[in-house]
């Protein structure tokens, strides 16, 4: 049995599955029926592991054992198995999110906020920067940043920018809002950007910029900017730096100012 090794580690990713496992799974759904042996010879899969594969691939519902002697096993029809599989993820996705719940009312995280919070003591102000690879590490931490925010947020975007910070933050700017912080947004405003235009307005004030600029102020001292243009980029390779100095977040934000005074009101 030849089976490509791109398809392989397809399968690895999307049924979270080793090599082994993948190999011993689809020799099984070529043969329907096999014992540990003949899967191992197929699969070429040390005979040692083949026995050790397979019971973790029952556990999983992949495959069922059959009764008698010698042992054989039966494949699952793969549709079984994806239902399966989406049960099992579903389901250890909400124990661990459970878990992690449970532990804001223990005094393990009040423990760990100790620990930082005597850790940041020490740190001098230089060293409070970081570089943010990949956009969703990006957005992330840019959503940790404005998500504290005592009194401003200054954004920064381009057109396509703008849409994903209203998929992305729009219920955190309607608690901002509530909470008295001013959150401004200068972008490219086209049609395209029309719909945003209207779903931000009531939290946020939005002029129109030319620029490319990709950057967010928190409360004059926290600065998140990307260094990428992300119409050229691949989110996975998007870069952006994170520094956490008044002095430079504050000069960014005069220059800001001066500049925000000359662009045009959304909808003018």
């Amino acid at each position: 049995m030849i089976v490509k090794d791109d398809f392989l580690s397809k399968l690895r990713r999307y049924f979270v599955l080793n090599l082994y496992e993948v190999k011993i799974w689809t020799a099984l759904l070529s043969r329907g029926v096999a014992t540990a042996g003949e899967l191992s010879d197929i699969a070429n899969v040390p005979r040692s592991r083949s026995y050790d594969v397979l019971e973790s691939l029952e556990r999983k519902g992949f495959v069922i054992m059959k009764l008698g002697k010698p042992i054989k096993y039966i494949a699952v029809p793969p549709q079984e198995v994806l239902e399966r599989v989406k049960k099992n993820l579903s389901e250890e996705a909400s124990e661990r999110v459970k878990r992690l719940e449970e532990l804001k009312t223990t005094d393990v995280l009040e423990e760990l906020n100790s620990l930082h919070t005597q850790g940041i003591e020490l740190v001098e102000p230089s060293e409070l920067s970081g570089s943010l690879r990949g956009r969703h590490n990006l957005y992330s931490h840019l959503e940790l940043a404005i998500r504290n925010a005592q009194q401003s947020v200054t954004l920064m975007t381009t057109s396509q920018g703008l849409l994903r910070k209203v998929e992305g933050f729009k219920p955190l700017f309607e608690k901002l809002k509530k909470r008295g912080v001013k959150v401004r947004i200068a972008a490219p405003l086209t049609k395209d950007s029309k719909d945003a235009i209207k779903d931000l307005g009531d939290v946020a004030e939005l002029r129109h910029s030319e620029g490319k600029a990709r950057f967010c102020i928190v409360d004059g001292k926290e600065l998140v900017f990307m260094i990428m243009d992300d119409a050229n980029v691949h989110p996975t390779y998007d870069v952006g730096i994170w520094v956490n100095t008044p002095f430079f977040a504050s000069a960014l934000e005069n220059m800001f100012n001066v500049a925000w005074k000359s662009m045009k009101p959304a909808g003018k």
